[in-house]
């Protein structure tokens, strides 16, 4: 059990919550998602690599090494800092302007592939008058797609420096502050509370969706845990402690 005040009562949802909104009365309430395998179905990074390798700006064969350095991330056994560094190594030639632009270009083609699922459920938080967030390990360059795709007006992301070069500017691949992982997202999710007077305690009820086991620390913190799709140490973790578990494919 986390130590955030916000009560841990009933979460009533309509019995098909995909289709309405969340019912609360007339509750403060904190919604926050992960995004990875949470609100979509697959690793953002990977995807935004795969989308550069068809226009020839990256090597093919890095996606299958990044791929497999996110399992093994998943499982707790590679660094963040390093996993950003090695990702960010292949594209720091290219400076910050021309990434952004293709950036851009892969967010469209995103957002074509985000369940309706996925959308309702943000969208049914934000109807309901929630203060919504997007709370994820993943770089804010990356992210922020994502965020416009869904509509959120507040994220928590890892942020990663940028550096001058002969070019001009470019991502340098060093992250910057606490890492937005695990405990960090906590800290992380207060000091963006806090920069807008807010706290833990501004709310009656908080909700939190993620598939990782990862986001443990996260997920007993807030008041109503929700694991989606989870992967099995968190499917265990859902079961034993009867938290919820959906399915946003």
């Amino acid at each position: 059990m986390g130590s955030n005040p916000a009560s841990r009562t009933k979460f009533k949802v309509h019995s098909d919550y995909l289709n309405g909104p969340f019912v609360f009365g007339m509750k403060r309430r904190l919604a926050l998602f992960d995004l990875d395998h949470t609100l979509i179905s697959y690793d953002s990074g990977a995807d935004l690599l795969r989308f550069l390798v068809a226009r020839e700006l990256v090597d093919a064969g890095f996606v299958d090494r990044y791929t497999e350095h996110c399992i093994e991330y998943v499982a707790g056994r590679v660094d963040l800092r390093q996993l950003n560094r090695e990702y960010y190594a292949l594209l720091m030639r290219y400076p910050v302007e021309s990434l952004t632009a293709w950036r851009n270009e892969w967010r469209e083609e995103s957002g074509k592939h985000v369940s309706a699922a996925a959308m309702r459920l943000v969208h049914s938080h934000h109807a309901s008058g929630d203060l919504c967030c997007l709370v994820t390990a993943t770089s804010e360059f990356i992210a922020s797609a994502y965020r416009e795709i869904f509509g959120f007006e507040h994220m928590v992301a890892t942020r990663i420096a940028m550096a001058e070069g002969p070019q001009g500017s470019f991502i340098s691949g060093e992250v910057e502050g606490l890492l937005n992982y695990r405990e960090g997202k906590i800290a992380n999710v207060r000091d963006w509370l806090l920069a807008q007077g807010l706290d833990w305690s501004s709310f009656d009820e908080s909700v939190f969706y993620s598939d990782s086991f990862n986001d443990l620390p996260l997920l007993e913190y807030v008041s109503h845990p929700v694991a989606v799709t989870p992967d099995a140490r968190l499917r265990a973790v859902a079961i034993e402690r009867g938290w919820r578990i959906l399915d946003l494919a």
